[in-house]
């Protein structure tokens, strides 16, 4: 289920920073509409007052804490050994995510309830919500099966949580929008070329969950051997 020791400091690290290269554009494009620089955002990052003010923000616990560390655990660390062993690696890693994107069907149920937009609008947004929760699913399963820890998918979500879908409609109507397109494009490229490279399995020390893809057919077993090397 992800909760071990060994390897712990990198499944910390790496999988939060390749996650923060992906976002790269949206970040520079944070950075330039931010009206702090950096000297005043890392005096608000050590301020215990505004950590405080945080952890007593029951809608920040929510969206930071709770909910990736619940929706982590469930989706990933429970779901996923179950998975495994029926389908191999490679499926359950697009199976699992279309599970966490039902999961979110719960929005509308809220929309509709509250009447916050029209019919169609919210079904519209809601099956928007589906696909890309079902792809950020489909990269933390990744990232939980080459690393073999729930650390890692627990800290990306909690990031992507934080930083909200990439605003490229923002991006483009930027008023240097040539740089930050620059940045959106580079992030992606950089993303691809270390996603293997940065959840080498060789950072992390023995994967548990490699061994139940043993229990899959021979071609299953065949093709997730690549996930786990």
């Amino acid at each position: 289920m992800g909760f071990r020791l060994e390897g712990i400091i990198p499944a910390m690290l790496l999988p939060l920073l390749l996650t923060m290269v992906l976002f790269l554009g949206p970040l520079i494009q944070l950075s330039m509409d931010c009206p702090w620089d950096l000297v005043d955002g890392l005096k608000v990052a050590f301020d215990s007052h505004f950590w405080v003010l945080c952890l007593t923000d029951m809608r920040w616990l929510r969206n930071q804490v709770i909910a990736p560390l619940t929706e982590e655990l469930v989706f990933r660390a429970c779901m996923l050994p179950m998975l495994v062993p029926c389908t191999g690696l490679g499926p359950a890693i697009f199976t699992c995510p279309l599970f966490f994107g039902v999961a979110h069907f719960h929005h509308v149920i809220e929309q509709l309830r509250f009447r916050q937009g029209s019919t169609a609008s919210i079904f519209l947004s809601a099956v928007f919500q589906f696909s890309y929760t079902a792809v950020f699913g489909a990269y933390t399963a990744f990232i939980f099966i080459r690393t073999g820890h729930l650390v890692g998918p627990v800290l990306c979500h909690s990031f992507c949580n934080y930083v909200g879908f990439p605003a490229v409609g923002a991006a483009l109507e930027h008023p240097q929008r040539l740089l930050v397109v620059f940045f959106y494009l580079l992030g992606v490229v950089l993303f691809l070329l270390l996603l293997h490279p940065m959840t080498d399995p060789a950072f992390f020390g023995h994967l548990p969950i490699c061994s139940l893809s043993r229990l899959t057919s021979a071609t299953n077993s065949i093709s997730s051997l690549s996930l786990c090397s």
